[in-house]
């Protein structure tokens, strides 16, 4: 089973391949690595995702790569979280508007 790790604070030039590399030089077995990019433009957000291999210490990981200087800035590092279902996105009025959408037709 792999692990995956939230990886923030990158730089904006960041790429898929450099990521992977520092995640591998830190000692690290990297399945894969995945800088979020913005979908209108390309251009990477700052942030990314690394799946470790199996057997690898998640803790570890975070600990280890939190804070560690990556092209001159500290990499924020923890767990991935899932998006919540069921709570309003923000500027709706607490409504969903697709399911307000759904209703209102």
């Amino acid at each position: 089973m792999s692990s995956k790790l939230f990886i923030g604070n990158l730089p904006f030039g960041t790429s898929d391949i450099a990521l992977n590399d520092f995640v591998t030089k830190a000692g690290f077995h990297v399945i894969s690595a995945v800088v979020a990019r913005d979908e209108l433009t390309g251009k990477p957000r700052g942030f990314g995702f690394v799946e470790l291999a199996e057997g690898e210490d998640v803790g570890r990981a975070i600990s280890d790569l939190n804070g560690q200087p990556f092209v001159g800035r500290g990499l924020i590092t923890n767990n991935p979280h899932l998006p919540r279902k069921g709570l309003s996105r923000p500027g709706t009025g607490g409504v969903d508007r697709h399911l307000f959408h759904r209703w209102a037709c």
